[in-house]
């Protein structure tokens, strides 16, 4: 049993040009489980992954904090990150300024590092403040990035930095350049790198599994040393001051094709202060990986059950799905645009991914789905002996799909206790059952059994046909017979 980190580096070796054989004597392998990973690389088991720390986010910040003041106090700290919405306390702020203290240096000269084409992106998140959807607040993303030689610079904007989101954005990333870099310098967040100890890294298995087809290895950069991914540091500095300020967006689809915009005809094109040349120029295109034929598929994905309402939960608001799937649990994949529902592979729904919470998003062939079926359930000869009762009934009826109960079902077992305890008394139990919200035949045949005993014990006979076993006929209207008479001695009177 081995883990990814040791499958990600079977892969990266064999990139490089290694034998099964010179792999296999490196890792401490057989070359059976070398040539085994090589043809399946699907992961053999799962971990649990490592809870995520409330200071994940604030990480960078305290760095800038210590390269600012070395000594600055936990206190301090925390009052600064309470400011950017942290809701930790202290002890966990002492415990990680404790474990970085003296790590952290003032500013020193370092030697500025350029990368040959192709070779290197880099990667990394800012935040840009949120969106409102009408009474939602979303907080709005952005993950930049950089070809390293050419500087030429990719921006997608969420409102997640999720697993997902950064796998989708890279994917994004990568159909933007037309091509992969050999390697991948990120930061330290936790969707990337695990844990690490001076020079030893572990990543993230997700993270890891991702960038195996592209054959891209990852470079983690050093804590406290923004300077090893400068390149997208300033690129982040650039997109807050050069794209951000006077402008105004609707959603987050505005704010992403407005962002296109910018780098298409701004950033991509201007003379890059270090370089001296357009990054659109310097960029060679050839230089990076083909992307493979089949991408993978880094949509958020989960199980999702369908609810009595023909309808699932997501992201704090619900979306339709054809009602013959009520009970069952679908596969919902989503991702910035789309929320896309499966059983057993076949695509059941698709809708427009909502943003704001607390929502119902229908599709009408879904609604009219259920009213036909409603309509045919009125037709049924149960149900129309049923309804033939009088107003009380009707609302019954009305009431058993609100409260989860089936229809026929508790029509029929309601006939039954009409024929044995007499319409009058059903009825009665009725209007019981619906003072009291106690909705289903089990609530009625209970108020009939407390009230009196059968009206007759006689059961039905039963006849050879089943199908005549089965005729319902409608309870007869006396007062309408009343109307005929009295209208017949009228006009006898008249005449």
């Amino acid at each position: 049993m081995i883990d990814k980190r040791i499958i990600f580096e079977i892969h990266r070796l064999k990139y490089e040009g290694y034998t099964s054989r010179a792999i296999a004597r490196r890792l401490h392998l057989s070359r059976k489980t070398v040539g085994k990973y090589l043809q399946e690389p699907q992961p053999i088991r799962t971990r649990q992954k490592n809870k995520p720390s409330k200071l994940d986010l604030y990480r960078a910040m305290i760095e800038e904090f210590l390269t600012d003041d070395g000594t600055v106090a936990a206190t301090v700290v925390l009052q600064r990150l309470r400011e950017k919405g942290f809701t930790g306390q202290v002890s966990i702020v002492r415990d990680y300024l404790r474990s970085v203290r003296g790590r952290v240096k003032n500013r020193q000269a370092f030697i500025r590092f350029e990368s040959a084409p192709g070779v290197q992106m880099q990667i990394d998140w800012g935040h840009f403040g949120s969106l409102t959807y009408g009474g939602s607040t979303r907080k709005l993303y952005a993950l930049a990035v950089i070809e390293a030689h050419s500087r030429v610079l990719f921006v997608q904007f969420t409102h997640s930095q999720k697993q997902a989101a950064l796998h989708q954005a890279l994917l994004a990333a990568f159909a933007f350049f037309n091509g992969t870099p050999k390697e991948l310098v990120v930061d330290n967040m936790v969707t990337a790198v695990i844990e690490r100890q001076g020079s030893l890294i572990r990543f993230n298995e997700a993270f890891l599994d991702f960038l195996r087809p592209f054959a891209i290895v990852p470079r983690a950069c050093n804590v406290a040393a923004p300077y090893e991914k400068g390149k997208v540091e300033n690129a982040i500095r650039y997109l807050r001051h050069n794209f951000w300020p006077l402008r105004s967006f609707t959603d987050l689809g505005d704010v992403q094709r407005q962002a296109t915009m910018w780098l298409n005809e701004i950033a991509n094109c201007r003379i890059h202060h270090t370089t001296g040349e357009r990054p659109c120029d310097r960029f060679q295109p050839e230089s990076l990986r083909p992307l493979a034929p089949l991408l993978p598929d880094c949509r958020e994905t989960m199980d999702v059950l369908v609810h009595k309402d023909f309808a699932v939960r997501f992201d704090g608001n619900s979306y339709t799905v054809p009602p013959w799937t009520i009970g069952r649990r679908l596969t919902l994949k989503a991702d910035h645009t789309q929320v896309r529902l499966y059983h057993k592979d076949k695509l059941v729904a698709l809708h427009e991914r909502s943003w704001q919470r607390r929502r119902r998003i229908e599709l009408p062939q879904h609604t009219e789905l259920v009213k036909k079926i409603r309509k045919q359930l009125w037709h049924d000869t149960h149900i129309a002996a049923f309804v033939s009762l009088g107003p009380a009934a009707r609302q019954f009826l009305q009431s058993l799909p609100d409260a989860g109960q089936p229809i026929k079902k508790n029509v029929i077992r309601l006939l039954a206790l009409k024929d044995r305890y007499g319409a009058a008394a059903l009825l009665e139990a009725i209007d019981k059952a619906l003072s009291f919200r106690a909705f289903g035949a089990d609530y009625v045949e209970n108020i009939l059994h407390q009230s009196m005993s059968p009206a007759n014990h006689h059961n039905p006979v039963k006849l050879k046909d089943h199908a005549l076993n089965q005729i319902r006929l409608p309870e007869v209207n006396l007062a309408d017979y009343d109307g005929i008479v009295l209208k017949r001695r009228k006009n006898n009177d008249d005449s």
